[in-house]
């Protein structure tokens, strides 16, 4: 039995939380059981909101500066995990990663070029672009025969022209849980590198590798990856601190840093808002014990979900994740199209869930599954939906 307690559920109705309260907007019923928006159901950690309520109690909120420790404890931090040693002049913060998608399109990619995503993946990385009138260039990931993903590197020879100006990379990758392995990052960097092509390696999930898996932060695999990239990252996945926006930006090369961080400083946009760094110390000072309980029973969660789908509904297929606490399940046994699969979800279980093609017409037939909930709510939800499926059968 572990310290922290991870079986409880937490009331978030009327909190304004977007998981549950945009459920009648979203989906046209307030009442399904929402496992889609990529938070947690589990409280915030209590060192986090103890530390944000001895700021409280000091009842002034004006003009603050960066504590002193703010980014040394970051530094050390991913030191400590990833191996990587970042230097001071490096890093600084951002107000949100897709925030910072579009910030670096605006300063790095004009408006005749274009950007590089490698689908299914995270639904910003083509809508960001877009919204900035940037023309988005698709390289596939390869489905290999295991359900697991590779890069495809002989159709990005073919896709990537010279008005390629901008990847975007999701490293641990989302939807399917990659932790790239080092070999494949060192390639793409040597491809970018050749072709002038900025990396943006979004690695918000980078400290929730599961059971014996690693992540290696893009950046630190080679000169070329130093050279070419941008590196995004944030506690707030790990500690389910979203709302609080404690993101930051790292980057190596010392021309791209003076051309972005120069924009930033201009319009203000690297001033943290006061509570992002006391949340950020409190979770990289105090986080370790509390993060290893919560991924083991994100681990156990997970293992819960295969083993359910193959004795109740073997047309459900997990692809086990290698990072993060988000499932992507492969429905195309079921053999129904894209509304069939969205009702079947929807209206017969009563389950809010992330429409894989949402990541890209490559996550036809699949469904994400947010599994950072409870134990019994997760049971619930597949409970409803092999009812669902017994049904319709």
């Amino acid at each position: 039995m572990g310290k922290y307690n991870f079986d409880s559920p937490v009331d978030r109705k009327g909190t304004g939380a977007l998981k549950f309260d945009v459920l009648e907007e979203r989906y046209g019923d307030p009442d399904l059981l929402p496992l889609w928006v990529a938070d947690m159901d589990f409280e915030t950690p209590g060192f986090i909101t103890d530390a944000l309520r001895r700021r409280l109690d000091h009842s002034l909120f004006g003009y603050t500066v960066e504590p002193a420790e703010y980014w040394p404890t970051v530094i050390r931090w991913i030191a400590d995990h990833h191996g990587w040693e970042v230097e001071r002049d490096w890093i600084t913060y951002i107000p949100g990663i897709v925030k910072g998608i579009g910030m670096v399109i605006n300063v790095f990619v004009r408006e005749d070029e274009k950007v590089i995503i490698q689908p299914p993946v995270y639904h910003p990385f083509r809508l960001t672009p877009e919204g900035n009138r940037r023309e988005v260039v698709f390289n596939p990931l390869k489905e290999n025969p295991d359900g697991s993903y590779s890069m495809d590197f002989d159709n990005l020879e073919k896709v990537a022209d010279e008005k390629c100006r901008l990847l975007i990379l999701s490293n641990p990758h989302n939807p399917a849980g990659i932790t790239w392995d080092r070999e494949t990052l060192r390639r793409l960097a040597a491809f970018c590198h050749r072709r002038g092509i900025l990396v943006i390696s979004d690695e918000i999930h980078s400290d929730m590798a599961l059971w014996d898996n690693r992540h290696i932060p893009f950046a630190s695999v080679s000169p070329e990856a130093a050279a070419c990239s941008i590196t995004f990252g944030a506690p707030s996945k790990t500690f389910n601190i979203a709302g609080i926006v404690s993101s930051y930006a790292i980057v190596p090369d010392p021309q791209i840093r003076q051309r972005f961080f120069s924009w930033l400083t201009a319009n203000e946009l690297n001033e943290p808002t006061l509570f992002a760094p006391i949340a950020t110390i409190a979770a990289f000072s105090q986080g370790e014990e509390w993060r290893q309980e919560m991924l083991r029973y994100i681990e156990g969660n997970i293992d819960f979900v295969i083993d359910y789908c193959k004795a109740n509904m073997p047309q459900i297929r997990p692809l086990r994740p290698q990072a993060s606490f988000l499932v992507w399940l492969d429905c195309r046994s079921l053999g129904l199209d894209h509304d069939g699969l969205t009702d079947l979800f929807v209206r017969r279980a009563r389950l809010a869930l992330n429409d894989g093609e949402m990541f890209g017409r490559e996550g036809r037939g699949f469904m994400r599954l947010n599994v950072a909930s409870p134990r019994s709510v997760i049971r619930e939800a597949l409970d409803r939906l092999r009812n669902a499926i017994m049904e319709k059968a």
